[in-house]
Order: C-alpha cells, then structure tokens, then sequence
C-alpha cells in the first residue's frame, strides 16, 4: 500500500479542517477518498472522493482503507465499532466516547492489533508538554508534590451553544466543559502524572449560559503517594487563563499558555532540606530560569501523519485510542462525585456513572428547544444513515 486511503464522517468545524489539510498535502500518504455527512453540507469534492449521506455504505463501500470520525461525541462508539469490525484503521476524534461504559465497549472491538486504532490528542505533540513531560519522567525535578492546573481559557457565549442543538445538554453532548473543551486537558494530566486514586468535584451546571450542563469546575484528586492536585476550568471566565503548575522536590515548573516553561530549581531537595537544615527560618537555595523550547508541534497534522506512518510503516502510536478511556474517566468521576456528593475512588463502576447519564438525558429540560441526539450511542448513530 503506497498510500492510505481515508474516509471522514462528519463534516463540521474539525471534519472541514482535516479535510483542507489532507486535500493540501499536509500529510504524506494519505488521501480522502470518500466523505460522508448526514446532517449538514459537504463541501465541494474533488476527483477521487465519493459522496456518502449513510456511514454504514462508507464503511463497507471498499473505497477506504481508514476512516477519521469527527461526528458529535456520543456516535464515536457506534461508529467505531462499525468500523472495527469490517476491518478499518480508525482515527476518532476526542473524546473516543461520552462515559466509561462506551470507551469500554469501543476499546473491546479493537480485536484485531494489525489495525490501527488513535484518538485525535494533538496536544500531545506539543513540544512544551514533551518537555514537561521528558523533565518527569527522566526524575529531573524529583517526586511530584502537588499539580494545580487552572484552565479557564475556554470562554465560550450564549450564542455558541445556542447555534448547535447538540451543544450544552446531557442527550446530545453527554457533558460540558470537561467534555467537549477540557479532553486534551484531562489526557495530558493523566499523560504527564498518571491517573489520580480519588477524586472530589465541584461542578455548577448552567451557571453562566443557558445550558444544562456544567460550566464551572474545581476537583481535587488525591494519589496513594500523598500527591495532590486541583483542576479548575470554566468557559464562563474572561480574562482566562492557562496556568499549570507543578511543585516537586526539586522545585517548582510553572507553564503559561502550553507555551512556556518557568522553572525555579531548588539546590536541595526540598524534603532533605527540610529534615537536614539546622536552622528555622531557613529555605533551599533556589535558582529561576525559563527553559527554552524549540516549537510547538506538529499538532492535528502531527497526528494525522503518525497515524498514516503507523498503517504504511508501523510506526509507534503517539495517541493510542485505548489511553482515551482514562480522560473520560476523569471527567466522568468529577461529574459522579458532584452528583453523589462524595469522592469517588479509581476505577469506578462503569454502569453506575452511565445509568445515572441516561436519567439526566430521559429528564432534560431542552428536549422542546433544541434539537437533541438520543441517549444512547447506538441511537445517535442513526442520524448517519
């Protein structure tokens, strides 16, 4: 095979992006053959792309090789599997699936390890949490203490949820702002930290926008070791901000707008420090510096052409879809514990989180205002056909 050929449902704002990037040779050996959109309007096509309204027909047309699913969140699972299950490469879009439950069902169809199977973390690519990430593990600044991570950069207006019947409601979307904005978020804390042992949330549903889902987060995650960490997010905040930072025996790394790295080394360990100096008032010496990085990445495109490499040359997966589940579950456990109002222990009950997610879709008040999905991914999935 010289060249993968690709299909991509659903052409929305992600869908069209890809779509432009590929069609422009950002990504070598692949190419879209086949295009399918139910919903909406496909774009213009070009010589060697087939039109599709019925995902299934674009499945099992035998005019591609992988297929890049872009569609609203709870159709991932349905069209996954699908997909799977007749033999494709598969690239979903983040998130791989709305609860626990459904990554679970996704991940078990992935039987056969020929194919090729990603989710769309680009963020991953990012050369600033490489580095982040490389400084963690290699023990340069010693055992993580404490991770605060505020990220409320995502605001969003009224109108944005207005104008998608899908957005801001528990049957379409499955979630708020951990579902829809803060999944690269969630991968790369568990990516760079692991994941948590307990949680805490604190979600506000429908606090600064007429939606019923949450807009406004704070969680509190706790690890075995005595780590701690907040997660703060919000698309209800303007000015925001991304700030992550990171306190460990080392020192403390400070990242700005996934960008920039400040470090302020400490010439002791803070805990040999602390038992060792003979003195009350005393503090480690400590140095400041910004640690440079080179560039940002290749993000989508770095993504797309990994997973390309991966089909034509078994290249490593950078974004593995089966590491999707773990973003997933973190957001579902702060939203669980908000719900319950208790914290919640790692792993959690699949079954419970998502019979609790389908009463909520069965009780939403947007049924008569918006145009809204069904509650279960098998049902949503019909939209494509």
């Amino acid at each position: 095979m010289d060249n993968v050929r690709l299909g991509i449902v659903g052409l929305g704002n992600m869908g069209k992006t890809h779509l432009a990037n590929i069609r422009a040779g950002k990504v070598t050996g692949l190419r879209v053959t086949a295009l399918c959109e139910s919903v909406g309007t496909l774009p213009p096509l070009v010589e060697g792309e087939t039109p599709f309204t019925d995902v299934e027909a674009m499945i099992h047309s035998g005019k591609i090789d992988a297929i890049l699913i872009c569609t609203p969140h709870f159709s991932h699972t349905t069209i996954g599997i699908s997909a799977l299950n007749a033999g494709l490469h598969v690239l979903v879009e983040k998130p791989i699936s709305v609860h626990k439950a459904d990554c679970e069902r996704l991940i078990a169809a992935h039987t056969n390890k020929k194919q090729v199977f990603a989710a769309m973390f680009n963020q991953r690519t990012n050369a600033t949490f490489k580095k982040v990430k490389d400084l963690i593990d290699s023990g340069e600044i010693g055992e993580v203490r404490r991770i605060h991570w505020e990220v409320t950069n995502w605001f969003r207006t009224n109108y944005y949820y207005a104008t998608g019947g899908w957005r801001g409601t528990w049957k379409g979307e499955g979630g708020g702002v951990l579902m829809n904005q803060c999944p690269h978020n969630l991968d790369l804390f568990q990516w760079l930290f692991g994941m948590p042992d307990t949680i805490r949330g604190f979600c506000q549903f429908g606090r600064f926008h007429e939606i019923e889902v949450e807009d406004n987060v704070t969680a509190y995650m706790a690890y075995k070791n005595g780590t701690t960490a907040t997660f703060i997010t919000s698309t209800g905040e303007a000015p925001g901000a991304n700030r992550l930072e990171i306190i460990a025996e080392q020192g403390r790394l400070t990242i700005t707008d996934g960008t920039q790295i400040h470090s302020q080394r400490n010439r002791q360990p803070m805990g040999k420090f602390c038992m060792e100096a003979e003195a009350a008032f005393a503090a480690p010496e400590t140095w400041s510096m910004n640690i440079p990085v080179d560039q940002s990445g290749g993000q989508h495109n770095e993504i797309l052409q990994n997973f390309t490499n991966a089909i034509l040359k078994d290249e490593h997966l950078l974004s593995p879809a089966e590491q999707g589940i773990y973003s997933v579950e973190l957001a579902n456990a702060i939203l669980l514990s908000t719900w319950q109002d208790k914290t919640i222990e790692l792993p959690f009950d699949s079954a419970d989180y998502e019979k609790l997610l389908i009463e909520k879709g069965e009780a939403s008040t947007f049924q008569k205002t918006k145009v809204v999905a069904k509650a279960t991914s098998d049902d949503f999935a019909k939209s494509f056909k």
